[in-house]
């Protein structure tokens, strides 16, 4: 009995580690579950096609920009967007058209080039599983229609009270053509790794707005008329330019190159004019003023719109006070009642947003209408 006794002392550590190793094994000391992780033996297409009442609108937008084929026999990864997701979209964009006592719009019938535009962004060249984005810093990826910058980066979720011990998500970033993060559009996953014959889907969470957060005002921005600039030609000249000047990076020259991924950097001191002089007189009744890529505090907030045929005597058109660009990139289009023709335009800036350095992407002078 002795012997017994101590035989099983002996064995109560052995069997303690075994315990042990058990439970670790079980839980792996977190929730380690990176996405669904499963295989479907169709084409993506097909599996969109298989889960009714789920991706009904995507099917619809990718059967109208007529990008089946694509889900069919190319590689690619899919973000995939839900139901859900596009009645939010509408749901913000028909609000927004009610208010202005205009008809709702519709998948069937909004403008085709913004919503290719913003379908494209979850279409991505080659497959991707979240094992090719756990860099620390995410990776690079490009749509497969107009090779449009997005990024995706890998991360854990909190579970049960332990910060990142939940499953994988992935953070499927917009870029807007921008390096700083700050001005990135971000949204995640809900199931990953969703493995097709030609190539991998990741669901997109359905908190999600379609378009992330461009739908409304893509759908809701009216064109300007043409571009006096460009149409008739002339000179700009500037109040104070960029200490490099006008040639320099982020000299005066870049807000009117008709690139809104440049601008035009320089400072305040109170005031900063923009004029341009047209090769011949025209009636201007709209302009546009384009939002640059960071730092919102250097924005202008107030100025005039002005006219003149001298370059002496000017004639005010428009003022604008209190204003902010909700966006970067954003282009702003701004009307006002003159049926005179003028050889000079030009923007007299009196405050920004914040603090004295002024920043403008994009300006343009147009017809009227």
């Amino acid at each position: 009995m002795k012997k017994l006794i101590k035989y099983m002392s002996a064995l109560k550590p052995l069997l303690l580690i075994m315990l042990l190793q058990s439970a670790c094994k079980k839980d792996g000391g977190y929730h380690n579950a990176a996405g669904i992780s499963t295989k479907f033996s169709g084409n993506t297409y097909e599996y969109l096609k298989s889960k009714p009442g789920v991706y009904d609108s995507l099917l619809a937008v990718i059967d109208r920009m007529g990008l089946k084929q694509m889900l069919v026999d190319s590689s690619v990864t899919l973000f995939a967007v839900t139901n859900p997701s596009f009645q939010l979209a509408i749901n913000n964009l028909n609000t927004l058209r009610r208010q202005g006592d205009k008809d709702p719009l519709f998948l069937a019938n909004i403008d085709g080039v913004q919503l290719d535009t913003m379908v494209s962004y979850y279409i991505i060249r080659g497959k991707r599983t979240t094992d090719s984005l756990l860099l620390q810093d995410g990776l690079d990826l490009y749509s497969v229609r107009f090779g449009y910058p997005m990024h995706a980066k890998v991360s854990k979720i909190s579970a049960s009270g332990l910060t990142s011990g939940g499953p994988d998500v992935i953070e499927y970033s917009n870029t807007k053509r921008s390096k700083f993060i700050r001005n990135w559009s971000t949204t995640t996953t809900g199931s990953n790794n969703i493995g097709t014959k030609n190539g991998i889907v990741h669901v997109i969470s359905p908190d999600h707005i379609f378009g992330f957060d461009e739908f409304v005002s893509r759908l809701t921005f009216v064109p300007p008329p043409p571009n006096l600039m460009t149409l008739i030609g002339g000179k700009l000249t500037v109040l104070r330019d960029n200490d490099g000047g006008p040639d320099n990076g982020e000299g005066s020259k870049k807000v009117i190159d008709g690139d809104d991924h440049t601008k035009f950097l320089a400072n305040l001191q109170g005031r900063l004019w923009m004029q341009f002089e047209l090769n011949e007189p025209a009636v201007s009744g709209v302009y546009t003023l384009t939002s640059a890529n960071d730092a919102p505090e250097r924005d202008p907030k107030a100025w005039t719109y002005e006219g003149s045929n001298d370059g002496k005597a000017w004639t005010e058109l428009d003022r604008r006070s209190n204003f902010f660009f909700e966006e970067r990139y954003q282009t702003k289009v701004f009307r006002c009642p003159n049926t005179t023709a003028y050889k000079f335009y030009r923007v007299d800036i009196t405050e920004l947003r914040d603090g004295g350095l002024f920043q403008l992407a994009e300006w343009t002078i147009n017809k009227v209408k």
